[in-house]
């Protein structure tokens, strides 16, 4: 969350702690990081965290029925309003009514529905647009907790009166979000700081959440159509590593110290991490640095200040990458509200609840889709995605290649308008999520079963999207072959509505998945694979971009190809 803060003194003497970490040049306190009490013993509390997170998203037999309870009581007024006032509307007028809907019952459902809400508002490209800008107002607009409860949780974490610690506390936050709020506050030496303050019976409530969302994901397989969302027990599995780290502030900490001592080690001085406080830092209460700067939206003011945006933009980028491909390591949760530039042209990072810790083995795969993509060796990427978990492992990359059409003539990118690139870039996303998320029985089934020609009885290789006219009678057909458990070759039980989902998809009724080729126009089949500028030399440096979704009319000439009669009507499919 950013934060607007007081001017910082000017710059007199060097703080010994920058030559261990990206700090500020002249820091309120000095860091030692052997000294840090707090600090004690936090690699066992991360040990046992992930050692909890199997039970904490493991399917019961029953969910917390009073917190389900409530859950319904929100979200299913929110739907049914939606299809009786909205959804006739149609269009971007229908997703924006259940988009705002949703977000209106995670505000009402608490911490784990609005951080859910901030991760569909980083996904520009990958959910629905409409949704996306709904959920933005989750990001540092949510309903402060009142001010006594603050109080109690500061005074419990103190041990005593706040007078003990702090000379004065703003009662009015600077910014709330999902977890916990900031307020800023002086010490009793009369230094600027900020604090972290989690929400009360947070972390209760989110293992709670958790349990209804293990307990629902299985039967929404296969019955929500964005790609993303594909897969929603892994979704959970995920989500429930993103979020329960972040409920003890000392971890964060931590987080901070170490992304702190990579810039350093990399010599990446553009970044400064705010100093959490030697003393003042437990599980529910982080006190830290206070920094002064502009919103990274503020270009205007920044430009007028004499700062270079461009360079802003560019360090922050090759920061990013150098800390993950060289020490495995990254801010997880990067946006315009968790940072923001320092008059200096310096970039200040904030909320270090999500950060990244890549294994080694991954650390390697990041750096080999680098490279690869640096020398245009398609397998080589695809593998090193498998690697880093996007795919199951036992999953065929040559397979993958042939699905998505990875293998065809590239595309130079500067023929390609920023929006037409952008636009490429997220079909590839969608496309590699929605891949990733079948899982690799599921896909190979989906692909080696032929499809069935709407109007006749041969076979074809290629899906087709349905007429509506066409799609009663393969419902009925989906119907009657949906009995048992849904499962895997392998015997994985997928969830109820997976059978039913493959049954349409194999007759060819409203196919989705992102396997469909994408209708190349009447220029022919055309590339997905963008080439840079061509430089003297064998080799050219190219970026893969996986095809997007196919229209129905593309397929429909596939059709007509293959039979006799009629091609259904066009549309692009969604």
């Amino acid at each position: 969350m950013a934060t607007d803060a007081v001017t910082t003194d000017p710059v007199t003497t060097i703080s010994p702690d920058t030559a261990f970490g990206a700090f500020s040049d002249a820091g309120p306190w000095n860091i030692e990081p052997d000294r840090l009490t707090w600090r004690r013993g936090l690699a066992g509390v991360r040990t046992r965290l992930n050692a909890s997170l199997p039970q904490l998203t493991q399917r019961r037999t029953l969910p917390p029925l009073r917190r389900m309870g409530t859950t319904l009581r929100y979200i299913g007024p929110a739907l049914a309003l939606w299809y009786l006032r909205d959804r006739r509307r149609g269009g971007t007028e229908s997703i924006a009514g259940i988009s705002r809907r949703l977000r209106v019952a995670a505000e009402k459902l608490g911490p784990t529905y609005i951080k859910l809400g901030q991760i569909i508002a980083s996904g520009d490209g990958v959910f629905p647009a409409e949704l996306v800008a709904e959920f933005k107002w989750c990001r540092d607009q949510v309903t402060a907790e009142p001010w006594p409860v603050v109080e109690q949780v500061l005074t419990d974490e103190l041990g005593g009166p706040l007078s003990s610690a702090f000379a004065s506390v703003e009662r009015t936050p600077l910014a709330a979000a999902s977890i916990a709020q900031v307020h800023a506050a002086t010490l009793l030496d009369g230094t600027a700081v900020v604090i972290k303050v989690q929400r009360p019976s947070v972390s209760a409530r989110v293992r709670q959440d958790l349990a209804v969302m293990a307990w629902l994901a299985p039967h929404l397989v296969g019955r929500i159509p964005v790609a993303a969302l594909a897969n929603p027990p892994a979704l959970v599995e995920l989500f429930a590593e993103t979020i329960v780290e972040e409920l003890d502030f000392r971890l964060e900490a931590e987080n901070m110290l170490d992304v702190a001592a990579t810039f350093a080690a990399l010599d990446q001085r553009d970044f400064v991490i705010p100093r959490p406080h030697p003393t003042l830092v437990t599980r529910r209460m982080l006190v830290m640095e206070r920094l002064d700067g502009f919103h990274f939206g503020d270009v205007e003011g920044m430009r007028a200040a004499g700062i270079n945006t461009e360079a802003v933009v560019r360090a922050g980028m090759v920061g990013f990458l150098e800390g993950a491909l060289f020490y495995g390591i990254f801010h997880g949760d990067l946006h315009g509200g968790n940072l923001f530039v320092l008059p200096s042209g310096k970039t200040a990072l904030l909320d270090f609840g999500i950060t990244g810790r890549l294994t080694e083995a991954k650390r390697l795969a990041l750096l080999a889709l680098v490279v690869g993509a640096s020398n245009a060796d398609i397998p080589a990427q695809v593998a090193a995605l498998r690697d880093l978990g996007a795919f199951p492992g036992e999953l065929d990359v040559q397979h993958l290649i042939d699905v998505l059409g990875l293998d065809r003539p590239p595309v130079d990118p500067t023929a390609l308008t920023a929006d037409e690139l952008v636009a490429e870039m997220q079909h590839s996303i969608k496309s590699l999520l929605g891949v990733g998320a079948q899982g690799a029985d599921a896909l190979r089934e989906e692909h080696d079963v032929p499809r069935r020609c709407h109007r006749h009885a041969r076979t074809r290789s290629g899906p087709l999207r349905r007429d509506r006219g066409h799609r009663a009678p393969l419902r009925r057909q989906a119907r009657r072959a949906d009995h048992g458990p849904a499962r895997t070759r392998t015997g994985r039980e997928l969830g109820p509505g997976y059978h039913r989902y493959q049954g349409r998809l194999r007759r060819g009724c409203r196919d989705r998945g992102p396997h469909l080729p994408r209708d190349p126009g009447p220029a022919g089949p055309g590339p997905r694979q963008v080439r840079g500028p061509r430089a003297p030399g064998p080799q050219t440096a190219q970026l893969e971009v996986a095809p997007g979704l196919a229209t129905s009319a593309g397929s429909a000439r596939k059709c007509g190809r293959s039979c006799a009669g009629p091609s259904p009507p066009g549309g692009t499919a969604p």
